[in-house]
């Protein structure tokens, strides 16, 4: 079951967005709340980056942090948040964060569907 990410804080100002931004399937919610309960900071959100670079233009991670920018925004879905700049986010569109696990490990993935093309190794892609 997927959950749109709505509007939390920021902290320069205070803006209106789509609720369909960004999403957050349970799945990646449930992996994040154990990755932060694991580290033992319940100020720790996840943190989604777009960055030039890569096999096809741009590349994405995933961190956890507990810090905040003026340019960041923050979602919260499925009790989890979700941190991303504003250029990320004007990148990534309306977004899927999920956790997959198949055969040959898990992971978390982006399902990005504004993205024309992407690479074998699955965080580069171009729009």
């Amino acid at each position: 079951m997927l959950a749109n990410c709505y509007h939390y804080v920021n902290v320069s100002k205070f803006r209106e967005l789509s609720m369909n931004a960004l999403s957050i399937t349970e799945s990646a919610a449930n992996r994040v709340t154990e990755m932060i309960s694991s580290q033992g900071d319940d100020k720790l959100m996840l943190r989604i980056t777009v960055s030039a670079g890569g096999c096809s233009g741009f590349s994405y991670s995933f961190d956890l942090d507990a810090i905040q920018t003026d340019d960041d925004l923050i979602f919260e879905a499925h009790g989890v948040k979700v941190v991303i700049d504003d250029m990320s986010l004007e990148i990534l569109g309306s977004s899927e964060v999920d956790f997959v696990e198949d055969l040959i490990g898990s992971a978390f993935k982006l399902n990005i569907p504004n993205a024309t093309s992407s690479c074998g190794c699955g965080v580069s892609f171009a729009i």
